[in-house]
């Protein structure tokens, strides 16, 4: 054998020793992880072993899962095998905050939207009795504020002025029954109990009647003009009292058993930030919207200040019952 022959295989030779000491160092016990080797170097001892695919697989010496994976140790600190840690820096970012369990009822407060609308029980529509012609209008436009017993209109109609005659007529006879059925024609005319008074008085016709607002609250709908010709199946106008409004907002379908006549009821309005009002759920409409699946909430506020004014947009929280 030469001296080429000797060297090529002396350094073919060193190849494989050289890949052979190097799977011994790999696989070597001092290279493997160790739990035991682990804790010691940490001075910690597992309170167990725990499968990492399954965290109720428990030892307590290091093996193997199931499923053939090694299994992880456990320490006091640690609940279990994996756990979420987030640092007390990430915590303070996100704005975590933590309180003490307590033992408090539960309550099913639900959160929804409604608009302040009219008391419809104190809104009144005005209607003529009769037909005729506004000679004037005293209201120019709808949300002016009016009280009870200001003018509102002056009508012209023939059937008042012919009823006013027949009055008179049955006042020179002295017929105690046609005078009787006379006022009884004009009361149901709705003529003012001033004007007859003042026919019986002054002995002469009115051509025009004025007419005043019944209640104290705002116009609304106002859909005459001076001039028109109007109807008794006309609604001239609306005048609504805001001492009281409701408010009405819509629930889910399942909150609605949650929600019960008389319910406290807290209401906050965009309006007016900073300020609450306070009211109570007077009525649950038994009819569900079929096509957002919904209930209609009705709810009283008193506004003795006026500040609350129909059609505004309100958020409100009503307090559910106890559990």
């Amino acid at each position: 054998m030469n001296k080429t022959t000797r060297s090529i295989l002396f350094l073919i030779l060193g190849v494989f020793i050289g890949s052979g000491l190097t799977v011994w160092l790999d696989f070597s016990p001092k290279n493997q992880p160790d739990n035991q080797t682990s804790t010691s170097s940490k001075g910690k001892t597992p309170r167990y072993w725990v499968a990492p695919m399954d965290a109720n697989y428990r030892r307590d010496k290091p093996g193997k899962s199931p499923m053939g994976m090694d299994l992880v140790p456990v320490y006091n600190e640690e609940t279990s095998a994996g756990t979420v840690k987030i640092s007390p820096e990430v915590i303070n970012n996100l704005g975590v905050r933590t309180a003490l369990i307590e033992r408090k009822p539960l309550v099913n407060n639900i959160k929804t939207v409604g608009y302040v609308g009219y008391n419809e029980e104190t809104l009144i529509h005005i209607h003529p009795r009769t037909e005729g012609w506004i000679e004037t209008l005293y209201i120019k436009s709808s949300g002016e504020k009016v009280n009870a017993g200001q003018a509102l209109y002056s009508l012209y109609s023939p059937t008042l002025v012919n009823a006013q005659e027949e009055l008179l007529l049955a006042l020179e006879r002295g017929n105690k029954r046609l005078i009787k059925a006379s006022e009884d024609r004009l009361n149901a005319l709705q003529l003012p109990e001033y004007a007859i008074k003042q026919l019986k008085k002054r002995k002469r016709v009115s051509q025009t009647i004025i007419f005043f607002a019944p209640i104290s609250g705002v116009v609304d709908h106002l859909n005459v003009r001076e001039g028109f010709f109007i109807k008794p199946s006309q609604n001239i106008m609306s005048i609504g009292s805001l001492d009281e409004v409701w408010v009405e907002a819509e629930v889910f379908e399942r909150q609605a058993p949650l929600v019960q006549a008389g319910a406290p009821v807290t209401m906050t309005l965009n309006y007016l930030p900073g300020s609450t009002w306070r009211g109570v759920v007077d009525y649950i409409y038994p009819i569900v919207n079929e096509k957002n699946r919904t209930v209609k909430v009705r709810m009283r506020f008193i506004n003795k200040s006026g500040e609350l004014k129909p059609n505004m947009f309100a958020e409100v929280l009503i307090h559910g019952s106890k559990q």
